[in-house]
Order: structure tokens, then sequence, then C-alpha cells
């Protein structure tokens, strides 16, 4: 259930408020959950792809031995992929994760998508009216 904009302001009041009182306290609380989780998904993810390129240089280096070079290709381009997703799903700080739809533009954009299926709905059992008379 979302917080209405009454209970977001108070919340935002209580968070600037911790803030200003204890920073070192707010930054300690701040870094653990998700944040922490995909920051230390992407160090790995930016290990492996050196450990990719290492691989691939590896397999251009020895002679008859290309499979490496794949393998250190493939590496780096999984790795690639979780760098990019990790990072687009990392909350900046002093930001909260994004759920589902609590921002008021994503209820906008809900109540905009809803009146719009109204809209297709009520046009699509017009029709269907006028089919069947």
């Amino acid at each position: 259930m979302p917080l209405s904009e009454h209970e977001q302001r108070m919340l935002e009041q209580m968070e600037r408020a911790l803030y200003a009182e204890d920073p070192k306290f707010a930054t300690a609380l701040e870094g653990s959950g998700l944040r922490t989780y995909t920051r230390r998904r992407v160090y790995q993810a930016v290990a492996g792809i050196v450990v990719g390129i290492a691989l691939l240089m590896t397999g251009v280096i020895i002679p008859n031995v290309l499979w490496i070079s794949v393998v250190g290709f493939l590496v780096m381009l999984g790795c690639t992929v979780l760098v990019v997703t990790g990072w687009r799903k990392a909350p900046k700080p002093g930001e909260q994760p994004v759920s589902g739809s609590t921002g008021v533009s994503a209820r906008g954009h809900n109540r905009q998508r809803r009146s719009m299926m109204n809209r297709i709905e009520d046009r699509w059992q017009r029709r269907r009216d006028e089919q069947g008379q």
C-alpha cells in the first residue's frame, strides 16, 4: 500500500532531520541493503572483465589454444551485462530504492494508463453491442 502524499512529506522531513542531526549514523544506515549488494556485484563483475581480458590475451598469445580466447570473450560479455544491470539498479546516495508504483510519477502514469484502458474497453463494448443488435 503506497504512502499518502502527507506521509511521504513527513517521512522526507524525518530523513532530513536525521541527516542534519547525525549524518554519520544516517550514512551507516544508508550503506546497508540493496545499494551495498549492487555495488559489490558491480565490483565483482569488473574484476571478471579483467580476468576475461587476461584470458583473451592468453588465447591470442599461445598458439593452437583459441578456445581460451572464446572463453575470455564470453566471460567479459557476461560480466559487462552484470555491470550494466547492476549499475542501473543501484539507487543513488540519499535515494530510496524504487519499488513498483510508489512514486508520484508512477502513480500518475498508472492512472493515465488505466483511463486509456477504460476508453479502449468502452469502445470495444460499444462495438460488440452495435454488432449484436
